[in-house]
């Protein structure tokens, strides 16, 4: 079978580079191991954020993953549940810190809020030692677990990409690939294996210093009405997302926040919440970090996660319905690598949990570039 792309994987990084080789015209295959998608991309929030990426080229391509979406979400049936991202924040220290952001350049679009600001942004935030935040209108929310499988069938539907499930590859020698039920000749071959690091080409990733990253989440059930109208994150997350992290301001708040929150930050828990169409919040999450991870998820840990929820928003009653663990690449080099181990082949990691929010640009940058 001949095409013009054969993409190995079939989570949002490798349906980004099936997306944009359609795009260019050309006939474009994807190859899945798995009978359908269930490994990070959707596990996590499917929250499309912008604002405090890392600075520089990773801020400016989740700029355009975002409008990518926007773009995406309409012709493929995709619903955004919620637009925006509310940072909420009760340390006098994350003042400054949010200043100093919010006159850089990715600061652009955002509001600074005092706490009457914040609390009309999003009625149920726990007014007792919130100092306010920031808001900004950059962000989009889709349901990970619906987007991923419809923007397959989108892909398959309007733009002929063929999907292979079920299906491992087992050989790459561009152009000729070999898997366990067929051979494909393809002119270019892109590679997004994921949290899959001894497996193809695992020599070149080896030089990386690669680990991985498990966290965990929750989904939980509010009392009936309560709507969340921004995503929602805390003063814990302006030391762990480097667009704020990175900025000098960012220290005093670490250091008070490693003696007051050492708890929080000992398992890498900040907090993100989302709402679904059914009410639900999806709530994380945690972060810890080894070249294997046990499959075992942590009440304790989850009960760090609920108790932050439970300082940023004044809920009487949640019920937890779901509970999930999810595993990612990292590397402290880049958040995501680009190999090219031949002319035709091409290597695509996102290695800092990001896949959904900057995966679209990334793929237009690796074909732009090839």
């Amino acid at each position: 079978m001949n095409c013009d792309l054969l993409v190995v994987g079939a989570g949002i990084v490798g349906l980004a580079h099936a997306w944009a080789g359609a795009k260019c015209g050309w006939r474009v295959v994807v190859v899945e191991r798995d009978a359908a998608c269930i490994g990070a991309s959707i596990r996590n929030f499917g929250f499309v954020t912008v604002t405090g990426q890392q600075r520089g080229a990773h801020w400016r391509r989740a700029r355009r993953t975002r409008d990518l979406w926007a773009e995406l979400a309409p012709q493929a049936g995709l619903r955004v549940e919620h637009a925006g991202l509310l940072m909420a924040t009760r340390h006098a220290e994350a003042d400054a810190l949010l200043e100093a952001f919010l006159a850089t350049e990715m600061g652009e679009g955002c509001e600074r809020l005092d706490a009457a600001g914040a609390l009309a942004r999003q009625p149920g935030l726990r007014a007792e030692g919130l100092r306010g935040g920031l808001y900004s209108p950059h962000e989009l929310r889709v349901e990970s677990r619906e987007a991923i499988p419809r923007l397959a069938a989108w892909l398959a539907e309007r733009h002929g990409v063929e999907f292979h499930f079920g299906e491992t590859v087992l050989e790459v020698e561009a152009p000729s690939v070999r898997t366990s039920r067929a051979s494909y000749r393809a002119e270019r071959v892109v590679v997004c294996a994921g949290a899959e690091l001894h497996g193809l080409f695992a020599t070149h990733w080896s030089a990386h210093a690669l680990s991985l990253c498990q966290l965990q989440m929750l989904r939980v059930r509010p009392p009936a009405g309560f709507r969340l109208h921004a995503a929602l994150m805390a003063d814990l997350s302006l030391v762990r997302y480097d667009g704020y992290a990175a900025l000098p301001q960012a220290r005093p708040l670490l250091e008070r926040l490693s003696a007051e929150r050492h708890d929080a930050l000992a398992h890498g828990i900040h907090l993100i919440v989302v709402q679904s169409a059914d009410g639900t919040l999806v709530v994380g999450d945690s972060h810890h970090y080894g070249p294997v991870l046990p499959p075992f998820a942590s009440e304790a840990v989850d009960r760090l996660i609920l108790d932050e929820l439970h300082r940023q928003l004044a809920l009487p009653s949640l019920a937890v319905v779901e509970r999930w663990t999810g595993v990612y690449p990292v590397s402290a080099e880049a958040p995501c690598l680009v190999e090219a181990p031949d002319e035709r082949t091409r290597l695509v990691m996102v290695t800092s949990g990001t896949g959904a929010s900057t995966a679209f640009g990334l793929a237009e940058e690796v074909l732009a570039d090839w």
